[in-house]
């Protein structure tokens, strides 16, 4: 299986033991750990993301007074 040989610096390594012993873990099982919620949390922020350009046409022509935040003008505020 493959593994992974991360250096830290003291400080930092001191942190990491601290959030591994904050969650009840080993080092190794919180760093396996951190890496796949990291995965998989920009997996859920792509799909959010896509799901909501697939809508947005949708959602524009039933609100048509919303004007998302990007698009307001200086001093603009939403209907």
């Amino acid at each position: 299986m493959p593994s992974l040989n991360v250096t830290f610096t003291e400080e930092e390594m001191e942190g990491v033991r601290a959030a591994a012993a904050a969650e009840g873990k080993s080092l190794k099982q919180y760093m396996h750990d951190l890496g796949v919620r990291e995965m998989q949390r920009k997996r859920f922020v792509a799909g959010a993301a896509s799901w909501a350009d697939r809508l947005r046409a949708e959602f524009d022509e039933a609100f048509p007074d919303e004007i998302p935040p990007s698009r307001r003008g200086r001093g603009a505020t939403a209907a």
